[in-house]
């Protein structure tokens, strides 16, 4: 098949279904609702790191010593923000899912926000003995919290559209109108969600999250594994080559998966077990991608020493975002959209960065990744401060941009050619 109809194929039939999958409403308020709990996550990673130190305990380095000294007297106190964060990262994840629904529908989000809450809580954590269990409301809630926001807000979008609520007096002030519209559906969920919770415990003995997870298990595997990498990769940059956003899309359908598992990783962390998960968001951001879609960055540098004018004015502009990871000058300056001289590159560097990086931790290289840092960092720091501040990671970055470089040249090299080749006949 040509080339060129390969492409005219993919848009056609493939940016239909792109589009109506990243305007979803479930997927956006989901993506929406991750982003609003980002500082949640990033300042619990973070002080995670600083409870373990990113050295040996026979290090003889007077700042090592300190912190390990400091880190093993004090455990307890520098985890409280991490356990009051990103340990009950499911507790401000639900109900900012349910917000983000409910205002897609121009319905009170704060209320329904409020309800998903309390009908996590009441699934999630019941209480023994006086204590309330607190197994499920950190990265193994993750599922049920945005299940839950989910069905509570379309419970109550029905209730809406179908104009069932309490009837009450127009002298009423409209806020305590709302406020007694939710009655409804916080009795159909003690009628309906909470009986299903003790049938499940009663008949499986486990809670509705341990259900929930064994049945997303396989996939929670299966999303950790190399051949997932790949397939995100392709995806991701088959989509981006026809001009659509296909980080985007990606990131809305992992961003669960990613989660979880870099809450496992840190969850396994707090309890003194070694991270297992390697497929997490920042191993995409700063391994994967680092420069932008299509690894880019070491484009970006063969650009500033190219022999055309238009590349190397693209590589100037270029420089800058491309070191927080912002790659649009480049992807659309080139351009590399359509354009099959850099379709091979574009997909086959990220995905040697993937499956190097990969085996790079499996094979512990490098550390896993335990912190979830913003996706604009630099790459070498951004990789290093995910893996606990492990030098290897920031080293292994550099180095996966030496390899797209090589892996980028000959077509560079090619397109450069033609570009000089146009520069002169105009000249002429």
């Amino acid at each position: 098949m040509d080339i060129n109809k390969l492409f005219t194929s993919l848009e056609k039939f493939m940016l239909p279904l792109a589009a109506k999958l990243s305007s979803q409403r479930h997927i956006m308020a989901i993506r929406d609702g991750f982003i609003t709990v980002m500082p949640f996550m990033i300042i619990g990673s973070f002080v995670l790191i600083f409870a373990y130190p990113p050295f040996t305990e026979g290090n003889t380095f007077f700042i090592a010593r300190g912190w390990l000294w400091f880190a093993s007297e004090y455990k307890e106190q520098l985890l409280t923000p991490y356990n009051m964060t990103m340990g009950i990262i499911s507790v401000y994840i639900c109900p900012a899912v349910a917000y983000c629904l409910a205002r897609h529908y121009k319905l009170e989000g704060l209320n329904i926000a409020l309800l998903s809450l309390a009908a996590f809580m009441l699934l999630c954590c019941p209480m023994t003995d006086g204590v309330m269990a607190s197994s499920f409301l950190g990265g193994t809630g993750i599922f049920t919290a945005i299940i839950i926001a989910i069905i509570i807000t379309e419970i109550s979008r029905l209730l809406h559209l179908k104009d069932i609520g309490i009837r009450l007096p127009e002298q009423v002030p409209d806020n305590i109108r709302k406020s007694f519209n939710q009655l409804i559906p916080m009795a159909l969920m003690l009628i309906v969600l909470f009986p299903v919770s003790l049938g499940v415990q009663a008949f499986s003995g486990m809670l509705i999250p341990q259900a929930i997870m064994a049945v997303f298990s396989p996939l929670l595997s299966a999303s950790d594994s190399l051949p997932a990498v790949i397939l995100a990769v392709v995806i991701c940059h088959v989509l981006w080559f026809a001009g659509i956003h296909g980080a985007s899309i990606v990131g809305g359908v992992f961003q669960a998966f990613w989660l979880t598992n870099i809450g496992l990783n840190q969850m396994n962390m707090a309890n003194g077990l070694p991270p297992e998960r390697i497929f997490v968001e920042p191993f995409w951001a700063f391994f994967i991608l680092f420069g932008g879609s299509g690894a880019t960055m070491g484009l970006v540098l063969l650009y500033l020493r190219s022999k055309s004018a238009h590349l190397r004015s693209i590589g100037k502009i270029s420089l800058v975002p491309a070191i927080f990871n912002i790659n649009e000058p480049v992807i659309f300056g080139s351009p590399i959209v359509m354009n099959t001289l850099f379709f091979i590159p574009f997909i086959l560097s990220p995905m040697v960065n993937g499956i190097l990086a990969w085996f790079a931790i499996k094979y512990g290289l490098v550390e896993h990744i335990v912190s979830l840092v913003p996706w604009t960092a630099p790459g070498p720091i951004g990789a290093a401060w995910a893996a606990g501040w492990n030098i290897n990671a920031a080293l292994l970055v550099i180095l996966l941009i030496v390899i797209s470089a090589v892996i980028y040249y000959p077509f560079y090299k090619m397109y450069e050619r033609s570009l000089l080749a146009a520069e002169t006949a105009g000249e002429e």
